[in-house]
């Protein structure tokens, strides 16, 4: 390898790191847990208790990567319990270094219609959850974390090691028509400003925090009523400018480039991967 190759390729390389992708059993979370593992991560993947045997079949190709993966039910409504995984994901892996709070859900209905049952199911799990994922896991990276140096150098290498990236969506920066996601897009938003808060706080313990905003990406459970309609299908291509649905391989790309050195520099960013929506 020459010089300027072993100057910029390390940067996109994630060997050595332990991750922790939640919700990883399909979709955007099992995308992101194979592409960390792609980048030499090895991967912790969660999944809710009745899912598990997804989030086993993730571990199982990560493992055929040549990475270390393990598997644990998690569900994020549970604050004590994901508090318990990510010791147990730093036990196992010798380490936390990434996480990627992925874990999400929605209740499609008119915002005249919403209860409240609704609205705490949406915000519960895409915020709180959120939220007590990424605490639980920056308190175990600083756990594992050597002392921190005397001063810092200009290259800003403290913040080159531990990385949160959240799952958010474009729905958190817009509204759409079609309707029947305020609480969804309400969660949203809020993660996206949440992100911009802990990256300031969290900056000085060398540790970045950025998002991820997903236009509705083809390939996942919880959109699959929304794709089966041809009607709709066709009404959002229109709208796209690069004439092309988001799939979960293009969301897990971003999330390896935001969790890697070569984003050593970028922190409370949302970056949207939309295909152009929202350039208009």
């Amino acid at each position: 390898m020459s010089d300027l190759a072993q100057r910029y390729a390390p940067r996109f390389h994630l060997a050595g790191r332990h991750a922790v992708v939640t919700g990883a059993g399909s979709g955007i979370g099992k995308a992101s847990a194979l592409a960390l593992a792609a980048s030499g991560a090895d991967v912790t993947v969660t999944e809710l208790p009745d899912r598990l045997a997804a989030a086993e079949e993730t571990v199982a190709l990560v493992r055929a990567m040549g990475r270390r993966g393990v598997a644990f039910p998690l569900d994020v409504r549970e604050a004590p319990r994901i508090r318990d995984v990510m010791r147990e994901a730093r036990a196992v892996l010798g380490g936390l270094d990434l996480v990627v709070a992925n874990a999400g859900t929605n209740v499609q209905r008119e915002a005249l219609e919403v209860t409240e049952e609704d609205w705490d199911a949406v915000v519960d799990v895409n915020l709180r959850g959120v939220f007590f994922t990424v605490q639980a896991a920056v308190q175990q990276m600083l756990a594992s974390q050597p002392p921190e140096p005397e001063s810092r150098d200009t290259a800003g290498s403290v913040a080159a090691e531990k990385s949160v990236v959240i799952v958010s969506s474009q729905l958190g920066t817009v509204g759409v028509p079609g309707g029947a996601r305020a609480a969804y897009g309400a969660s949203k938003g809020g993660v996206i400003n949440l992100v911009r808060m802990l990256a300031i706080e969290w900056a000085p313990r060398g540790i970045r925090v950025n998002s991820v905003a997903p236009a509705t990406t083809s390939g996942t459970p919880m959109n699959a009523a929304l794709f089966a309609d041809p009607a709709w299908r066709e009404r959002m291509l229109g709208r796209i400018p690069l004439g092309a649905f988001i799939a979960p391989e293009d969301v897990a790309a971003a999330v390896v480039f935001l969790a890697s050195p070569a984003a050593r520099m970028v922190t409370g960013q949302t970056l949207l991967v939309d295909g152009g929506w929202t350039a208009q």
